[in-house]
């Protein structure tokens, strides 16, 4: 009983995670080419739902700190949003890795 009462209360407290991060905001990419000096990744992406945005090559803002660990060729998933007229990664992670 102790058992289902403490994964009872983790399944709760996470619930607010899983919404405000819902897996559809999510797109996949292939990165072509890394610019961390200048916040600039390019990537060959998917469709990006959130944004009604078709599958094509494009360049993103993103922070020197999201773009470490990461290199051209790989393959990954990444969150954008559009602020202020330019198209920014809020999240970046290999593909795999939040499944």
């Amino acid at each position: 009983m102790k058992h289902r009462l403490t994964l009872l209360l983790a399944t709760l407290v996470a619930l607010p995670v899983w919404a405000a991060d819902p897996v559809s905001d999510w797109s996949s990419a292939t990165v072509r080419k890394l610019d961390p000096e200048n916040g600039r990744v390019t990537l060959r992406h998917g469709p990006i739902p959130n944004l009604d945005m078709p599958p094509m090559t494009m360049v993103f803002r993103a922070t020197p700190e999201q773009l470490q660990g990461i290199k051209a060729g790989d393959a990954v998933r990444f969150r954008v949003e559009r602020i202020d007229g330019a198209f920014r990664v809020m999240a970046i992670e290999p593909a795999g890795s939040g499944n």
